[in-house]
């Protein structure tokens, strides 16, 4: 699973509308130009991709007064929102996601609603305490390598690993369980999107080069 479709569909769901320096500047703004794949060439290649396989609808829209070729917002059709869910409910439930994708899972997990989040995240937990107890069936991570030397450091590292994940999942759970964030159906979500025209602290070039990169892998991207 690739954590990009996911980060994709959910930017522009969030919008209702949105064209690809939007996505772009909203994706950096969360920081995951650093945790995932989410480069600019990514994530126009992703909507025009999905917009092909009919997951989005691109809207051709008037040139600004600046000049230039239309630009493209895109909005989720009925088959892109049944995808994002998928892969939402996937990204949170999943035993050994990559980081990235479980990181996109997170971003986006007050889409669903409260009792949903966590039975997700139990799931989570339930998976990686299986997957621990059928390893350490046959497998002792302390002390246990036996002939298998430095190699056993491996299994230590997946062992530590699901440990350290289930705890924190776990974690997670509690604090959603007691109250924290603003889940679907609550009311109104924390939203970590920005304003049109709003500056990002965080994006891989400045505001000129930003709205120079392409929308949608054919022309210059204008606000």
């Amino acid at each position: 699973m690739s954590a990009i479709r996911l980060l994709v569909l959910g930017a522009v769901r969030q919008h209702g509308r949105a064209h690809g320096y939007q996505v772009r500047n909203d994706l950096e703004y969360w920081g995951a130009h650093e945790w995932s794949s989410a480069k600019p060439g990514s994530i126009y290649h992703a909507l025009k991709q999905m917009a092909k396989q009919g997951l989005l609808h691109a809207h051709d829209i008037a040139p600004s007064t600046a000049g230039g070729p239309p630009r493209t917002e895109y909005e989720l059709t009925a088959a892109g929102e049944a995808e994002y869910f998928t892969l939402l409910r996937a990204a949170l439930a999943q035993r050994d996601p990559k980081t990235d994708v479980l990181s996109a899972g997170l971003g986006f997990v007050v889409d669903l609603p409260r009792d949903e989040a966590v039975a997700l995240l139990k799931e989570r937990v339930r998976a990686l305490d299986e997957w621990r107890s059928t390893v350490t069936s046959y497998y002792t991570p302390e002390g246990g390598t036996g002939q298998l030397g430095h190699i056993g450091e491996i299994m230590n590292m997946w062992v530590h690993s699901a440990d350290s994940g289930a705890e924190w999942t776990r974690g997670l759970i509690a604090r959603i369980e007691g109250g924290a964030y603003v889940f679907a159906g609550e009311g109104e979500p924390f939203k970590g999107v920005l304003a049109e025209g709003e500056e990002n602290p965080y994006a891989t070039g400045g505001a000129d080069d930003g709205r120079a990169g392409l929308s949608d892998g054919s022309g210059p991207d204008r606000p």
